[in-house]
């Protein structure tokens, strides 16, 4: 049975910096596309950031390209978001995602993935 449980969000001010982590068990890192995605009150859930499975392209929505870095560490099956320079828009709950199927490169991963966790609650006040 596949988890993803995420860690690391809080409140933090404009222009400050975020660690996020995603603890996976249940599959390997190595054989899934795990993915960062967000919803912001209101808002659907969008992708912000992949890393494939199969050759670690790395893949990142336009808004947070240059702030936000997607890494992972197969030892230790986490999934990281680094994120600095964070701006109100980057309000968001934050969810933690794996696909091992049609999206283990990230392949349309804004779509959807098979899995995701809990989320967990990233706010950047002014």
């Amino acid at each position: 049975q596949v988890q993803l449980v995420e860690s690391g969000g809080g409140l933090v001010q404009v222009g400050g910096s975020l660690r996020l982590s995603c603890l996976a068990s249940g599959l390997s890192l190595d054989d899934a596309g795990m993915a960062w995605f967000r919803q912001a009150p209101g808002e659907g859930r969008k992708g912000v950031a992949c890393i494939s499975g199969t050759d670690s392209g790395i893949y990142y929505t336009p808004s947070v390209k240059g702030r936000f870095t997607i890494a992972r560490d197969n030892a230790k099956n986490t999934v990281y978001l680094q994120m600095n320079d964070l701006t109100s828009d980057d309000t968001a709950v934050y969810y933690c995602a794996a696909d091992l199927t049609t999206a283990a490169d990230c392949t349309d991963y804004g779509r959807g993935m098979d899995y995701y966790g809990t989320g967990t609650q990233v706010t950047v006040s002014t």
